[in-house]
């Protein structure tokens, strides 16, 4: 088993729409657009033998604002230019109550199975208390990438980082080279 790095995809890799103080991601392919160095922080990544992963809530699915094929679209985009090894999505609101939507740990688990991924020696990157609940009860140690946003955690990460090339030096640090 292999340790990973699971990275919530909007506010992450990709920048976010703020509206009175709380992210949204984009619902059109124009607005869809990746972090500065989001791809090379994700090869350096790999070259140290991390599986990296991106699991996100795309809400806006069942609410009916972003169209199943513009989501495809996004993600093609994505793996165009960031090799990571997988995309795991909800697309549940939480209405719905299902198990894989953050702050639950299904969409880790899911692909820490699939991908052989050992939970207890991997990384969960975030921009929000969903993506910080969900690394805890993964069993994951926990970034926060401090958006400033409007919003409380409820869980403290193990660490605050200003941007993912802050989390993957501290990730590269602690992790022992492959």
């Amino acid at each position: 088993m292999t340790p990973g790095v699971f990275l919530d995809r909007d506010g992450v890799l990709n920048r976010v729409l703020i509206r009175d103080g709380l992210p949204h991601g984009p619902h059109a392919l124009a607005d869809f657009v990746l972090t500065e160095g989001a791809g090379d922080h994700v090869r350096r990544l790999k070259a140290a033998g991390l599986k990296v992963v991106v699991v996100t809530n795309q809400p806006e699915i069942a609410r009916g604002r972003l169209a199943p094929d513009v989501l495809d679209a996004m993600h093609r985009r994505l793996r165009a230019e960031v090799p990571v090894d997988g995309i795991y999505v909800c697309p549940h609101a939480d209405e719905d109550r299902c198990s894989c939507r953050k702050p639950k740990p299904g969409l880790l688990l899911s692909a820490a199975r699939e991908h052989e991924i050992d939970l207890s020696r991997s990384f969960m990157v975030g921009d929000r208390w969903r993506d910080v609940e969900a690394g805890k009860a993964a069993g994951c140690r926990t970034f926060l990438v401090e958006m400033g946003y409007r919003e409380a955690l409820k869980t403290p990460p193990d660490r605050v980082v200003a941007d993912l090339g802050e989390a993957v030096r501290v990730i590269l640090s602690t992790e022992p080279q492959r």
